[in-house]
């Protein structure tokens, strides 16, 4: 059986399955970063966030964050500028925008309402008062 395995010089043949004996080289390791002498550029991207909140009064506010670093904070804004900024930015964006000014404002109406109301009274009750 040892005459089978080296018969004539000959050497076995190639394992296939180990990439060393096949006899084809190993691919280079992929490295890190843009290839030596490209022209491809990098874009510096720029991260800001902008947060705009409002209450149910209608009082709207907007801050803005770069990064880590507060760029501006509490800012008061106008109803009108929050729904014309969502308008410019995204129809999807400004439906809900302008359902949420529409309730402030109208919740504004009610109590002008109640105010004036209230003012009535109290001129009725003045003017008995002087009689």
């Amino acid at each position: 059986m040892d005459d089978e395995l080296t018969t004539g010089g000959e050497t076995p043949p190639a394992d296939p399955a180990d990439p060393a004996s096949a006899g084809t080289p190993e691919p280079p390791k992929r490295r890190r970063g843009r290839p030596p002498g490209s022209t491809a550029r990098t874009t510096r991207v720029v991260t800001m966030t902008l947060t705009v909140s409002g209450s149910a009064d209608g009082d709207w506010q907007a801050e803005l964050k770069q990064g880590s670093t507060w760029v501006a904070r509490g800012l008061p804004v106008t109803a009108s500028a929050v729904s014309a900024a969502a308008a410019a930015l995204h129809a999807d964006l400004a439906g809900p925008v302008d359902e949420l000014i529409e309730g402030a404002r109208a919740a504004k109406a009610a109590r002008v309402a109640e105010l004036e109301a209230e003012l009535e009274q109290a001129r009725k009750d003045l003017a008995e008062l002087e009689q």
